[in-house]
């Protein structure tokens, strides 16, 4: 029989994993968060007035029902394809170069229809479009 008595160890607290654990929640957290760097783009936001202002053209007016069918200046259009909207715009814009068109879309219209009738603008060249809304009752 032994009678001695055991030696111990010390027990030891080794940091190397824990300095290892603490270094890539560090680099976790660098590489997932976001910087915002607002600062860095300059924006002069629209404003917005309850009266109309002064225009030397009458807007030209692109109306979507809820179906998806478009009418340019209260003229149907024969189908829903962009190339029939863009050329309607570019025929409504011959007289009046500068004119603004106006989006008037039902609430109910697709998503595609209005992306539809902005890709037509764009691709005509028009630059100065408006999205026609109605203000909510209080």
């Amino acid at each position: 029989m032994n009678l001695r008595p055991r030696r111990r160890e010390e027990p030891e607290i080794t940091l190397t994993p824990l300095i290892d654990v603490v270094f890539l929640m560090l680099i976790f957290f660098m590489v997932s968060a976001t910087f915002l760097n607002e600062a860095d783009m300059e924006l002069s936001l629209p404003e917005a007035s309850l009266e109309p202002g002064e225009q030397a053209y009458s807007p030209i007016e692109l109306a979507i029902n809820a179906s998806g069918d478009y009418y340019v200046d209260g003229e149907a259009l024969v189908n829903q394809q962009t190339d029939t909207v863009q050329r309607a715009l570019e025929q409504a814009r011959e007289g009046r170069p500068d004119a603004p068109v106006i989006i008037r879309a039902d609430g109910r219209t697709s998503h595609q229809s209005l992306v539809t009738a902005l890709d037509a603008a764009g691709r005509a060249s028009i630059e100065n479009i408006s999205i026609a809304t109605v203000p909510e009752d209080d």
